[in-house]
Parts: structure tokens; C-alpha cells; sequence
């Protein structure tokens, strides 16, 4: 079992609950209010420029010409092409993140920049898989998608493209964490754990419709 699967099986609570999350749950059959969904769709376009700034510093970070293609090319699909998708339900850059926003990408960030090359990796991971795990589990209940109000979403991050993109990210997880020795290791699997509760809390936070307390 690679270094993935063994993190993904540690953490299957946490995949639960999210699966399990009523923000997914009404993402899934359509039920989701149209303002809970706005309000995640904002706070998901001012994250991803913050996730487009932690892969282009693993970039500058990689020495394998591959890893910096990998991330380049991520980079340039969460500043266009998923930005265009946020753009059809609403107005890109508007907005303040939202205290788990803030804490998720300034987390990523500072892993990405500060941390090994190896563990800035991890914590980037869950955002890929997750999103496609959801993704695929939606799409295998909603089945036909057409007509669906969130059919463009869930379309997406089912789509066979960003399962490649997904298993890539692995495979880069997988071969670093083979090179690396246990201290490392074990930064990389705590990253991925900690990326994968802040997947929960950004799902929640958008349920909650989280604002600045003060």
C-alpha cells in the first residue's frame, strides 16, 4: 500500500463526515439553498488564488521538470479554467474570505513556502481528491445531470480530466514520500490530515454561512 492509500485509510472518519456534511448532502439531490451555495461559490473563487499561489511556490520549489509542469498546469486551471465555472454563479473577487477561508489558505501557504517541498505536497493533496471524491459520489446518485440546478459543479469535479489530474498528484505524493525518511513522512501524513479537516470546515463554514465575528 502506497504512502497515499495509507493516509486516505487513516482518515476515513473525516471522508465520512464530509460525504456525510448536509452542505454535500444538499449539493448532492438539489436541495441546497441557492444563497448557502452563492455564498460557498465566493468563498471558494477567493480561495482558489490563494491554491493557485501554493502550487506555483511547490513549482519554484520542484526539481523534477515534471512536478513543475504539474504544478504550473494546476496553477493556470484554478485561475481559468475553474474560475470561469465561479463566474457563471457569481461575481469573482467580490467578497471576504471567511475566518476558515482565511485559516485554510493562509495554512496552505505557509506550508507550502516554509515546510519541505515534500509536506507543502501533502497538504495541496486533499484539495485534488477530495473534490473528485465528492464529485464522482455525486454524480454516481444524481446519474443524468441534466436539468440539475448544480449540474455544472458536480460535472466538473467528476470529470474523467480531473480524475487524471488527481491520480497525478498522488503519483508525485506517492514517489516523494518513498524518497523521504519517517520524520519527513510523518509531516507529510499530519499535512494531509490537517488540509482534509480544513476541507470539512470550509464545507461547513459555507453551510454555517460564516462571517467575522467582529
Amino acid at each position: 500500500m502506497g504512502f497515499t492509500d495509507e493516509v486516505w485509510q487513516a482518515n476515513q472518519d473525516l471522508l465520512a463526515a464530509i460525504h456525510e456534511h448536509p452542505f454535500v448532502a444538499g449539493l448532492g439531490d438539489g436541495s441546497l439553498p441557492r444563497e448557502v451555495f452563492d455564498g460557498y461559490m465566493t468563498q471558494d473563487a477567493l480561495y482558489l488564488a490563494d491554491y493557485a499561489r501554493a502550487m506555483a511556490m511547490l513549482a519554484a520549489r520542484a526539481t523534477d521538470p515534471d512536478d513543475i509542469t504539474f504544478w504550473g498546469i494546476g496553477v493556470q486551471g484554478a485561475i481559468v479554467a475553474e474560475r470561469e465555472l465561479h463566474a457563471a454563479h457569481v461575481e469573482v473577487g467580490a467578497g471576504t474570505m471567511s475566518p476558515s477561508c482565511r485559516a485554510y489558505t493562509s495554512y496552505l501557504l505557509a506550508t507550502a513556502s516554509t515546510d519541505a517541498y515534500e509536506v507543502g505536497v501533502a497538504a495541496i493533496l486533499p484539495c485534488f481528491w477530495i473534490y473528485q471524491d465528492v464529485g464522482d459520489a455525486l454524480l454516481g446518485a444524481a446519474g443524468n445531470l441534466e436539468g440539475h440546478p448544480y449540474g455544472d459543479w458536480i460535472g466538473m469535479y467528476a470529470d474523467p480530466l480531473f480524475a487524471e489530474q488527481t491520480a497525478r498528484a498522488r503519483a508525485i505524493t506517492d514517489r516523494l514520500a518513498e524518497g523521504c525518511g519517517p520524520a519527513t513522512r510523518a509531516r507529510m501524513a499530519d499535512a494531509f490530515t490537517q488540509a482534509s479537516r480544513y476541507e470539512w470546515m470550509f464545507w461547513d463554514a459555507a453551510w454555517r454561512q460564516e462571517r467575522w465575528p467582529i
